[in-house]
């Protein structure tokens, strides 16, 4: 399926590609295609591309002088791409502490929602998610597919310092949280490993089209396995999803 795309200069070096403004997974799958596409077919221009929900950043390391003719030829590649190649993904299984220790907000959301404490952590780790792209911090996977019954506002005061694997809830999204940092969403639990690794040729294990199942841990497990990551011999389930 080829989508009507919006062609724009961004800024000197840049051109921006957009699609239909809304988080569909037709449309992430075409977004992984045509990404795919062009770091391959522009390998030797060292270009950076940076996709999220609905768009591609493309950024050369030139001024780009004749806007319409760098427009046309992205126009051309994207009418190249093979749409029926079968695309696999991989399901990371993610441990997470729903403890009240941890779920700081989960009191104030259960009350919002009408939801038991038990029930939301239920609808919570019974998903599969899609990673649509990552991004606003380093290792911050942006999430689809949670339950509409758990969907809200973000709070309107944020919280000052959210910490490292906060998981939470904000809008019709879920997250993690891979470094302590201020933020607005609803903090329902708390994951023990590493989402972003500096140190690694892979800063992030997750990418865009992935899929994330939440796995609920009781505190005595939460603390085992923070103990391995910090050891370094924790390693996290994954599995082949077609």
């Amino acid at each position: 399926m080829k989508f009507q795309l919006k062609y724009s200069r961004f800024g000197e070096r840049s051109i921006l590609i957009e699609w239909p403004s809304k988080i569909d997974e037709s449309i992430l799958s075409d977004i992984i295609n045509y990404k795919q596409y062009l770091q391959n077919k522009l390998v030797k221009l060292k270009v950076e591309i940076v996709s999220t929900y609905n768009s591609i950043l493309v950024s050369y390391n030139f001024t780009i002088e004749n806007i319409n003719d760098k427009i046309s030829d992205l126009k051309e590649a994207y009418l190249q791409i093979d749409t029926s190649k079968q695309r696999s993904s991989t399901l990371w299984e993610i441990p997470v502490c729903y403890h009240d220790e941890f779920g700081i907000d989960l009191e104030n959301l259960s009350s919002a929602k009408s939801l038991s404490k038990s029930e939301i952590i239920y609808l919570h780790s019974q998903q599969i998610y899609t990673v649509y792209f990552v991004g606003f911090l380093p290792g911050f996977l942006y999430l689809g597919g949670l339950d509409k019954s758990l969907h809200i506002n973000r709070k309107s005061t944020p919280h000052l310092n959210i910490k490292k694997g906060a998981v939470g809830i904000g809008g019709n999204q879920t997250g993690i949280y891979p470094q302590n940092s201020p933020g607005g969403w609803h903090i329902i639990g708390q994951s023990p490993i590493d989402f972003f690794d500096p140190k690694s040729d892979c800063i992030c294990f997750a990418k865009a089209g992935d899929k994330i199942r939440f796995k609920a841990i009781s505190k005595f497990e939460y603390l085992r396995i923070s103990e391995e990551v910090k050891q370094g011999i924790f390693k996290l389930k994954s599995s082949s999803y077609d």
